[in-house]
Formats: C-alpha cells, sequence, structure tokens
C-alpha cells in the first residue's frame, strides 16, 4: 500500500474513519476515498456496488457501522443487527467482486463471551454466552469476521481483521442516547461543571473494569496492520492496561474540573465485569500505543469543547 494506492475510507466521519484518514494523510497517502452517508448509502447494495465498479479501490479500511453504547442496543437490537450485517455483507461483496487488493475489517472487543478468560485472546472467540446487552452487535461483528475469513479462504481475498478495544477520540459521540462509557462521561461532567451541579451519577457500580484506546492510536495500528499483516486469523488491538468505571469517573472529573460528588445507580447495568485484551501479537509485530488514557482524555474533553455537542435528549 504506498503513497499512491486508491484508498477507501468506509465511515471516514466518524471516530474511528476521520482518525485513519488523518493518518493516511499524515502518511502522505494522496489518493483517499470518502463517501458521506448521504453520497453512498451503504446498506443499499447496488449503490455499493456501483461504487467500487467506478471508484475502483486497491485498499479498503471498513470503519462503518451502526455503533452505541448499552442504552442504544437495549433500545434498538433489530437495527443494530441488522443495519450491521448490511453494511460490512455490501463492503466486503463489494470489495471481493471488483477485486481490491486488501481489506481490513474492524470488530469489537464486545465479540468475546461474558465470562472469558482475562486478558481476552483470539482464540476466546465462540467459547460462551455473550454480554446480553450488547449481543446483536456483538452477532454482527462476529459475521464480519467470518466473512472475511470465507471470502479469504474461498476465493483467495487478502482481508484481514482487527479488533479494538474501547476507543474514544475526536470525533465522538456525545448523544447521551447513544454513546459509549467515555463520552457520555466527559459529556455528564462538563455539564455539572457548568451547571455547578451538586453532583453526577453515572451508571452501574463502578466496579467493572474497562481498557481505552486512543483512535488515533488505533489508526497507527490499522496502517500498520494493512501493511504487514495477512491472516485469517483476526488480531487483537489494545492499549495492555485497564481501569474501573470509577476511577475513570475520577480521572474525567479532575479533568472538566467538576467539584461536587459521583454517585451510582446499581439499578442500571454494568455490562461484561472485565475487557481487557491481550494484543501480544499486534506488539510482536513491532506495533505499540503512543497515548495514555490521562493524555488522550485531555485531547478528547479539549475537542468536545471546540466542536460542542447536540442538545440533551430527555
Amino acid at each position: 500500500m504506498n503513497q499512491d494506492a486508491r484508498i477507501y475510507v468506509a465511515g471516514h466521519r466518524g471516530l474511528v474513519g476521520n482518525a485513519l484518514w488523518r493518518e493516511l494523510e499524515k502518511q502522505g497517502c494522496r489518493r483517499l476515498i470518502g463517501r458521506t452517508r448521504r453520497e453512498l448509502d451503504l446498506l443499499d447494495a447496488t449503490a455499493v456496488r456501483k461504487f467500487f465498479d467506478e471508484e475502483k479501490p486497491e485498499y479498503v479500511f471498513v470503519a462503518a457501522a451502526k455503533v452505541g453504547g448499552i442504552l442504544a442496543n437495549h433500545n434498538q437490537p433489530a437495527e443494530f443487527l441488522l443495519e450491521n450485517l448490511q453494511i460490512q455483507n455490501h463492503l466486503l461483496e463489494g470489495a471481493w467482486r471488483a477485486g481490491v487488493k486488501k481489506l481490513l475489517f474492524l470488530g469489537s472487543s464486545c465479540i468475546y463471551p461474558k465470562f472469558a478468560p482475562q486478558p481476552l485472546k483470539e482464540e476466546h472467540l465462540l467459547t460462551g454466552a455473550l454480554e446480553p446487552t450488547n449481543e446483536w452487535y456483538a452477532i454482527a461483528k462476529i459475521a464480519g469476521i467470518k466473512l472475511a475469513q470465507a471470502l479469504r479462504r474461498q476465493y483467495g481475498c487478502d482481508f484481514i481483521s482487527a479488533m479494538p478495544t474501547n476507543l474514544y477520540g475526536a470525533e465522538d459521540n456525545y448523544d447521551l442516547q447513544t454513546s459509549h462509557v467515555l463520552p457520555a462521561l466527559l459529556r455528564k461532567f462538563h455539564e455539572a461543571r457548568v451547571a455547578n451541579a451538586p453532583t453526577v451519577t453515572c451508571w452501574g457500580t463502578g466496579t467493572v473494569r474497562r481498557e481505552f484506546l486512543h483512535a488515533d492510536d488505533l489508526a497507527t495500528a490499522c496502517v500498520f496492520l494493512m501493511r504487514e499483516y495477512s491472516e485469517e486469523q483476526f488480531i487483537n488491538v489494545g492499549y495492555g492496561s485497564d481501569f474501573t468505571i470509577a476511577e475513570l469517573a475520577e480521572m474525567i472529573k479532575r479533568i472538566t474540573g467538576f467539584r461536587g460528588e459521583i454517585t451510582w445507580d446499581t439499578s442500571k447495568p454494568d455490562g461484561t465485569p472485565r475487557k481487557l485484551m491481550d494484543s501480544s501479537r499486534i506488539l510482536a509485530l513491532g506495533w505499540k500505543p503512543k497515548i495514555d488514557l490521562e493524555t488522550g482524555l485531555k485531547r478528547a474533553y479539549a475537542d468536545f469543547l471546540v466542536k460542542g455537542v447536540p442538545a440533551t435528549v430527555n
């Protein structure tokens, strides 16, 4: 994948896709291809196939997906399963039929069983039941991994898959109805500080542990894998350490300048007890993350303050 290659980043306006686009530009790639939802409906198989026929990308990063946190998954299980299956099926089939040289499909750490041994190894996939709060999204992502493997095995496609841990960074989703835990907490604590509120209420017990990777680090990993990795087995991409949600909340409280108290609504679900990725395979290849959580949170909060967020939905 050289600087003159035609590279399509599906989902280039999102958290991961935007970071990928910036990283590819940084590395001198001059022929990047991106389409907004209005320009290309990835739920439309005919439109996707026409796009591949006309644009003829040589390399494809699949960073497009319908994503959201526990609440969004709970409220829209059908959409999370159906739309993600459609998006990835259309993109992977389109890439295969168009003779794309190489494709990287991005999954999610939620593909692993709820009570899988920690840290999570690639071979733990499909060894137990999924976390019920996001199983619809997880099943779709597992299907995407298997489709990439099937196309490689049957047709010789150089399609690979990477499984990132929990992500955050610029262009994150701060809508409290659909966001993941980290951006949701950033917004909650910011608005509480502005309103001089006495407390911030967080979901769950605060005891579950999560690993977080800045999207810019994931972008460097994806470009690295596109150039250096070519195996059927998907590969984990994580930071290497995790935090309790309570520790995360305290860090965000400090960064946003909130001076009140933190309370925990234990009637709300925690999700999987722990999700720490075993990233030894990609680390052994020579990649490593560079942005620690506190530094990354400060960057994310600065981006939040500059760009603003949609009004809270009650």
